[in-house]
């Protein structure tokens, strides 16, 4: 990483010229290329203590490079021009790999997004935390979890614990003794959070930290970031949930195309946008008030073509199921308990529920992926988990599956063509008729037939997602499962994909489960909804019902604990 100073004078002591104290982080013109390719054209900003500063934009506007370039990780061969890139009255520009060390973790925590590929693999969580608390322990006083001096095994222990307890980790002292590969994605992500917070860090730079998380467990992180800022200390939020970004942020900063587009109070950034890019981003927000109509143009969803209606016999019929695993002294866990439903056809059920729910487990028994213990699940009035393995397959076309993730879905050695034409094989298509079919799934999903010779890693975030769903539809299926198909996709991405799910379920009938924990997706898209707790459904019925007068206290907790836009209108 090259940093050049401009030409503007830089202060060392980095106090404003009429005395006053400098911002905690500053920037300006900060220019940042890869090779010939400008990623950050001209960026400026400031963050004072006690404030956080949003930055928000689709995937490659640069917002990520930006905060990188504040703890010296901007990446490989990065060439960095800057007026200013200034921290706690201090300029960086110059700082070699030590200077940055010495800042990383002590002075600015970091919180990536992948926690999974932060996290140590070989390491438990408590050692990786415990590494945080110590590794400036005996340089710097004061703050929450900071020492002065080194600490004892056991002090460290117990504030591993608090700081796993703060950011909402259950059993504390189970998962601090447990590798990453053994916590859910939302676990994993409130350690990464932990070991950020342990020396309490003056300034916290946060990319995407809540995307992975059940609402009322993201309203506790945005807690914890809140009660930081009380403390004092800056926080910078990258983001593409605008709702979260209302709940914390003082300012937001809107990103495109490597230039900041908007910048202001997030009360006139989100109420009063000028540009019309955060307008578009703001219109892309799925919502109660959303429902019915495409997101991205607002027009109202036509009527369906296919057959769909309240009389027709259920798509799917699940009856009283139930599953544990082998826990501990081989105890028997219960992971669902006695989950009944029905989705009729061209509806859609929401599935929601706190990490831990059963969600998961009950989608992969719906699939005949896990048998239950018990109950049962018909398939367009069939038996369907009674039947063998054997028996499935011939009817296994009527149902498919549409991951978080569908690049770990996918054979990496396969392109576009290759991984439709294998879902096609229980259609019996040859020659001219499956290359026609190829072509029309693409068109179906937006893409070009130039696509089918691409490899998954070589397509982005969305046409990944598209390529899955393409791949689901190829069997003609009566049934998709979703399991969180868009949470980890832009909100204007998200909004192109929740379309082309619409669309498609008017003209093909097909009935959806989709399971989120993203609360406005959810009543955007679903006619019914699950409530999970524990294994168990405390709550079912319709949507509007569900969301506008829930009767579990659960479900009115998981409403309450969803952060809104304006403060009245259900925004996930």
């Amino acid at each position: 990483m090259t940093v050049v100073a401009s030409s503007i004078e830089e202060r060392a002591d980095g106090a404003d010229t009429d005395g006053t104290r400098a911002p905690l982080a500053e920037i300006r013109d900060l220019h940042v290329s890869f090779g010939d390719r400008e990623v950050v054209k001209g960026v400026s900003f400031t963050v004072d203590a006690g404030e956080c500063l949003a930055i928000v934009g689709e995937s490659g506007s640069g917002k990520s490079v930006t905060a990188r370039t504040l703890i010296g990780l901007t990446g490989e061969g990065a060439r960095i021009s800057a007026a200013t890139i200034a921290f706690d009255g201090r300029s960086m520009l110059g700082y070699k790999d030590r200077d940055w060390r010495r800042l990383r973790g002590r002075e600015i925590g970091f919180v990536l997004q992948d926690a999974l590929v932060s996290l140590d693999q070989l390491r438990t969580v408590g050692s990786e935390i415990g590494e945080a608390l110590t590794a400036h322990s005996d340089s710097r006083g004061g703050g929450v979890f900071r020492s002065r001096s080194p600490l004892r095994r056991a002090d460290r222990e117990e504030k591993i614990v608090e700081l796993l307890t703060l950011v909402g980790v259950p059993e504390p002292r189970v998962r601090a003794a447990q590798r990453p590969h053994e916590l859910s994605g939302g676990l994993r992500q409130r350690a990464l959070i932990a070991s950020a917070l342990a020396q309490d860090p003056k300034l916290l730079i946060a990319d995407e930290p809540t995307t992975a998380l059940d609402a009322t467990v993201q309203a506790q992180i945005l807690d914890v970031l809140g009660e930081a800022k009380t403390r004092g200390n800056g926080v910078i939020l990258i983001s593409h949930d605008l709702a979260v970004v209302a709940r914390l942020a003082d300012r937001v900063a809107v990103m495109r195309h490597g230039e900041i587009v908007e910048y202001g109070s997030t009360d006139q950034v989100l109420r009063n946008p000028t540009h019309e890019y955060t307008k578009n981003l703001l219109a892309s927000v799925p919502s109660r008030t959303s429902k019915g109509t495409l997101l991205t143009s607002g027009e109202t969803l036509p009527e369906p073509t296919a057959a769909s209606g309240t009389h027709a016999t259920p798509s799917l019929r699940v009856r009283d199921l139930r599953k544990s695993f082998e826990g501990k002294h081989n105890t028997a866990r219960p992971a669902v308990r006695g989950v009944s439903f029905d989705v009729l056809p061209g509806k859609t059920l929401g599935i929601v529920g706190e990490s831990g729910s059963g969600k998961t487990t009950t989608a992969r028994m719906v699939l005949g992926l896990t048998d239950p213990d018990a109950g049962t699940v018909e398939l367009n009035g069939r038996p369907w988990s009674a039947l063998t393995d054997v028996e499935r397959r011939v009817n296994r076309h009527q149902i498919s599956v549409i991951y978080q993730d569908p690049l770990s879905s996918f054979d990496p050695r396969w392109n576009v063509e290759r991984i439709l034409r294998d879902s096609l094989r229980s259609r019996g298509l040859r020659g001219k008729a499956l290359d026609d079919r190829i072509s029309e799934l693409l068109d179906s999903v937006g893409l070009s037939d130039a696509f089918r010779w691409r490899h998954p890693l070589h397509l982005s975030g969305g046409q990944r997602q598209r390529v899955a769903i393409a791949r689901a539809l190829a069997p003609e299926p009566s049934v998709i499962v979703c399991d969180e198909p868009v949470s980890a996709l832009d909100v204007s991405i998200q909004a192109r994909i929740l379309d082309l799910l619409a669309m498609l379920q008017v003209e093909t009938g097909v009935s959806l489960v989709f399971i989120s924990h993203d609360l406005g997706v959810i009543h955007h898209v679903a006619d019914d909804i699950l409530v999970m707790r524990g294994g168990e459904v405390v709550e079912y019925g319709d949507a509007d019902r569900v969301f506008g007068n829930p009767e579990h206290p659960y479900t009115r907790e998981l409403l309450a604990a969803v952060p809104t836009v304006d403060g009245g209108e259900l925004i996930a």
